[in-house]
C-alpha cells in the first residue's frame, strides 16, 4: 500500500495546473468530479466528508481559477451543481484518468464476486484504519 501512495503521489501535476498550487483535498474533489460527474456542494461535502462550507471555499477558490463552474440546479435554483470546466476536462481526464484506466485494467481478469471481495477488502481495511 505504501508503494502505491508513493507511485500515485508522482504522478505529475500537469504544466497548465503547476501554478495554482493545488493540494491534496483539490484533487480528491476533482476526481469526484471527474468520475461521477457534475453535483452539488453538498453532495462533494458528503463523499469527502468535510463540512459543506469546506467544500463551498474550495470550489469558490476553483471557481476563480476557471477550473470549476457552478450553475444552477434547474430543479431547484437555490442549488449549485458544480462541474468542470469543459476547458479542462481532458487536462483533468488525462491527469486524474490514469488511476481510473490502472484500476479497470487490475480488476478485469477478476470475475464480479472476485472484484466485490477485493472492494470490501480495502473498505475493511479503511475502517480499521479510523478505528480507534
Amino acid at each position: 500500500m505504501p508503494r502505491m501512495v508513493g507511485r500515485v503521489k508522482r504522478i505529475p501535476v500537469p504544466q497548465a495546473f503547476q501554478s495554482l498550487a493545488l493540494a491534496p483535498r483539490h484533487l480528491s474533489l476533482l476526481a469526484y468530479l471527474l468520475f461521477d460527474g457534475p453535483m452539488s456542494v453538498n453532495e462533494l461535502a458528503a463523499r469527502l466528508e468535510v463540512a459543506p462550507t469546506t467544500v463551498s471555499l474550495m470550489v469558490g477558490e476553483l471557481s476563480r481559477k476557471g477550473i470549476l463552474e457552478r450553475r444552477e440546479d434547474e430543479a431547484d435554483r437555490r442549488r449549485k451543481i458544480v462541474s468542470i470546466a469543459d476547458a479542462h476536462r481532458d487536462t483533468i481526464n488525462g491527469w486524474l484518468g490514469q488511476g481510473a484506466g490502472a484500476w479497470r485494467k487490475a480488476l478485469a481478469p477478476l470475475t464480479a464476486e472476485q472484484r466485490k471481495m477485493f472492494i470490501d477488502t480495502l473498505a475493511a481495511y479503511e475502517a480499521a484504519l479510523t478505528e480507534e
